[in-house]
């Protein structure tokens, strides 16, 4: 009770920017895609499951979804938008790799996650992670002014 009596009049306290309407309509409607160019190069028929990459390039701006898939055109700014010391777009593509269990037993009877089942779920979160990125970016430079 005491740490909440000391820190009830040090909450944070954000100043009103005209964009907070802008984030209200943007959390109301939902987030959309950002439209990013996905190439897909052609397979085979008979080819086996693509492996997944899940690899950033800042340079070129594109992300390696797996061996087949690219989105490519992702805006400098997107890349600027960071969480601790990566940035939002990199977060998501750690997240879904997959991961080997350490433990056997685990491995043997638990282990079922395989990146092609969430594939296109990736793919659409990674754009809107784009989206976000960008509009908060762009409200944070115009705090800065």
């Amino acid at each position: 009770m005491f740490f909440l009596l000391f820190l009830s009049p040090h909450l944070p306290h954000l100043p009103h920017f005209p964009t907070q309407s802008y984030i209200a309509f943007f959390l109301r409607n939902g987030i959309k895609p950002f439209p990013l160019t996905r190439i897909d190069l052609p397979t085979p028929d008979n080819s086996p499951t693509p492996q997944p990459k899940l690899k950033a390039d800042k340079t070129k701006d594109k992300i390696l979804i797996d061996t087949i898939t690219t989105l490519e055109k992702i805006p400098k700014i997107a890349w600027e938008y960071r969480l601790g010391n990566r940035s939002a777009l990199e977060w998501v593509l750690d997240q879904y790799k997959e991961k080997k269990p350490r433990d056997k037993t685990i491995a043997e009877k638990f282990n079922n996650y395989r990146f092609a089942d969430y594939k296109e779920t990736v793919i659409d979160l990674l754009k809107k992670v784009c989206t976000v990125s960008v509009e908060t970016m762009k409200i944070i430079q115009e705090m800065e002014i």
